[in-house]
């Protein structure tokens, strides 16, 4: 239990920059607070205590604004940066060193029964707001941009970006090869956007185009005024011929 408390608290001092202590970070961090009462809210689930769970998850978040519900399953090392509006459905399994951002919600697309959330792997960042539904899984190493809609399994190494969520391939399927191994990449301020760059396709497309179109009415007028002087010159030595008779 302890060694595991020090891997969330050794996560927030790494991943988080304004961290200037452990006393800080154990008592004012919300999703350090968030954590660790579903640790204990999850060991009461497993043993059929259903309602006493329950109860502690209502109030982790009434006190911190993160609903994780008793059932997930989470791993080693994981920090919710900011944490408000965070949700974690039932089912849900995440695995070890995931950071989350605020607003993220790993939650399910209807009211089957079983396995409904997302299983996450290792190494994963979930950039604000985004949204991850349904019950797939995400890959290792995988960054998930700002607002995005997953609703579709994510294999490792790649990045998400969009709604719905477009997986965009970076340098051969590695997210960032000067990454080291088993290190969080929290760098989402530098993720592509697949939209952006179909504008900017069509919009090559378009100045190809243009250009073509130039040409084929520069050629147009070009053999246009090759007409007009040959009708011209035959005029004129039709009216000579005239005159002469």
């Amino acid at each position: 239990m302890f060694d595991r408390l020090r891997k969330d608290i050794r996560a927030v001092m790494e991943r988080d920059p304004a961290a200037k202590s452990v006393l800080e970070v154990v008592l004012c961090y919300p999703g350090l607070h968030a954590v660790l009462m579903h640790r204990l809210a999850h060991g009461f689930y497993r043993r059929g205590w259903f309602v006493i769970a329950r109860l502690i998850s209502q109030f982790a978040r009434f006190i911190t604004g993160i609903e994780i519900h008793p059932g997930a399953r989470i791993g080693e090392g994981f920090f919710i940066d900011h944490g408000s509006g965070v949700v974690i459905g039932e089912t849900a399994e995440i695995g070890d060193n995931v950071t989350v951002y605020q607003g993220v919600t790993l939650g399910g697309t209807g009211k089957e029964k079983g396995k409904r959330h997302p299983t996450i792997g290792n190494n994963v960042m979930i950039s604000a707001g985004a949204k991850v539904l349904g019950s797939f899984t995400v890959g290792d190493n995988v960054r998930i941009g700002a607002g995005s809609v997953v609703l579709k399994a994510v294999p490792s190494d790649c990045t998400v970006v969009g709604v719905p969520g477009k997986i965009v391939v970076m340098d051969g399927h590695k997210v960032d090869p000067r990454q080291a191994p088993g290190e969080v990449n929290l760098r989402h301020d530098q993720l592509p956007d697949p939209v952006t760059d179909v504008l900017v396709c069509m919009h090559k497309s378009i100045e190809r185009l243009q250009k073509r179109v130039r040409e084929l009415e520069d050629q147009n007028l070009q053999l246009a005024g090759l007409r007009r002087e040959e009708l011209t010159g035959c005029r004129e030595r039709c009216f000579l011929k005239d005159g002469d008779l």
